[in-house]
């Protein structure tokens, strides 16, 4: 094990580093009575208007740790309230190999062109795409390399809506090497290999979410393959 976490609340993700307006509480799914298993999970959501505040509504929440190359990212995402997008960032670092939290670095606030196109190098992927109408009439997950906003994979977006959510949805990212694999419930999504000449490795995983989408993460491990 190089990273595990129950996400189980707010206390959980003490000594993570939130940038924007992001909010903690904690998801309690009501137990078997209810149709859930009595766990906790860490609630999710935004601090602002998004009609307000529009792209400046968002927020990035990221691991303290520093995760090696050749790694198993799993965690478990339950959306509970949309309209929204929901994302991982991982193999992030600063440009020339700044660690990501370098006072070198220009501030972020959650605003997404600061992490496409400013000076930070990372994998995305967005999975549950259901902000925009465009996106829920026809739902994928997209896998990007930045900085640059590069579309490089990706696949159909099995979760549904959020009225619709059966229960926590189990994520996976397999990073190896130059190979990219996303899955969720085990069913397999895209498969990438970086053919670049620089391939991203190392750095720092994190959550993103565009307001107003409320949703809960457990289970969060990092494992070497």
């Amino acid at each position: 094990m190089i990273y595990s976490n129950p996400l189980r609340g707010p206390s959980d993700i003490a000594g993570w580093v939130a940038e924007g307006p992001v909010q903690y509480g904690t998801y309690d799914d009501g137990g078997p009575a209810l149709g859930g298993d009595g766990t906790s999970a860490l609630l999710l959501s935004g601090t602002l208007d998004a009609e307000e505040h529009g792209d400046h509504a968002h927020w990035t929440l990221w691991c303290p740790e520093e995760t090696p190359d050749h790694v198993r990212i799993r965690w478990e995402f339950l959306p509970i309230e949309e309209p929204g997008l929901a994302m991982v960032f991982f193999s992030a670092r600063g440009h020339d190999g700044k660690d990501l939290f370098s006072a070198s670095l220009a501030p972020r606030t959650g605003y997404y062109p600061q992490y496409h196109s400013g000076d930070i190098d990372a994998l995305h992927i967005s999975y549950f795409r259901h902000k925009y109408a465009t996106e829920r009439a026809f739902r994928t997950c997209n896998l990007r390399k930045s900085a640059g906003f590069e579309l490089v994979a990706q696949g159909a977006d099995p979760l549904p809506p959020a009225d619709d959510a059966d229960g926590f949805y189990r994520m996976e990212v397999i990073k190896d090497g130059r190979r990219v694999a996303f899955s969720i419930n085990g069913l397999p999504l895209f498969d990438w290999l970086d053919a670049s000449q620089e391939p991203l490795a190392g750095g720092y995983f994190g959550i993103r979410q565009m307001a107003p989408l409320r949703a809960a993460y457990r289970n969060l491990s990092i494992t070497p393959l």
